[in-house]
């Protein structure tokens, strides 16, 4: 037992040596919604993960879909936050424009709408994209094998030490796939090492996208 775990890690090492180290983030899949009652629980802010996830929209019965992130810091840290959404055929999710926030102690009282509620002593700050229509700049990521519309990016130091919470939302009712990027170190523990040998070929092959059928 003890020599086939050696050597999966050891396939597992030799799988990430060939991966270009660009954007080499920690690949996870949202296997079920990360609402309020289960955010997505981030271990470190600044190991760089790349959370493949899906924002749901009810054009039936109109409701915000809205995916929940958190993290605690205890000293002054570096917090890297962005978005991005995978190219498609060309066409699917051009006009899906993804915001999202942080929540936290010490950020600045809310000046608009939220599809979310704030506790008391929390602050935001609202990162917004363009408006569908717009041109937005693609980027290749070799990590995944894939093109990518570039979204807004959060970079900034917390100061205030306690728990924060990033929300991702569709403020204009598309719907689609989008990529939470958190963190900028990158950073292969073993475990991640085997997440990204599981997850990896997924993402390849298109297989963490909810396209319409």
């Amino acid at each position: 037992m003890k020599r086939r775990i050696v050597l999966l890690y050891a396939v597992t090492v030799s799988f990430l040596c060939v991966l270009p180290s660009v954007l080499a983030h920690v690949p996870y899949l949202e296997h079920r919604d990360f609402s309020m009652q289960h955010p997505f629980k981030v271990k470190s802010i600044t190991q760089s993960l790349g959370v493949y996830a899906w924002l749901q929209t009810d054009h039936v019965h109109p409701s915000t879909d809205v995916d929940v992130y958190t993290f605690t810091i205890q000293q002054p840290t570096l917090v890297h936050i962005e978005v991005i959404v995978p190219v498609v055929n060309g066409y699917y999710y051009v006009n899906f424009t993804p915001w999202f926030a942080l929540v936290g102690p010490g950020l600045p009282a809310p000046n608009q709408t939220l599809p979310f509620n704030l506790s008391q002593g929390e602050g935001v700050i609202v990162v917004q994209d363009l408006p569908p229509g717009h041109h937005r700049d693609t980027f290749f990521e070799p990590f995944g094998i894939q093109w990518y519309y570039q979204g807004p990016k959060f970079d900034q130091t917390m100061n205030t030490s306690g728990t924060y919470y990033v929300y991702y939302w569709d403020h204009y009712q598309t719907g689609g796939d989008y990529v939470a990027v958190l963190g900028y170190k990158e950073q292969f523990p073993p475990i991640d090492m085997l997440r990204s040998f599981i997850n990896v070929p997924l993402i390849r092959h298109n297989r963490e996208l909810h396209l319409p059928s």
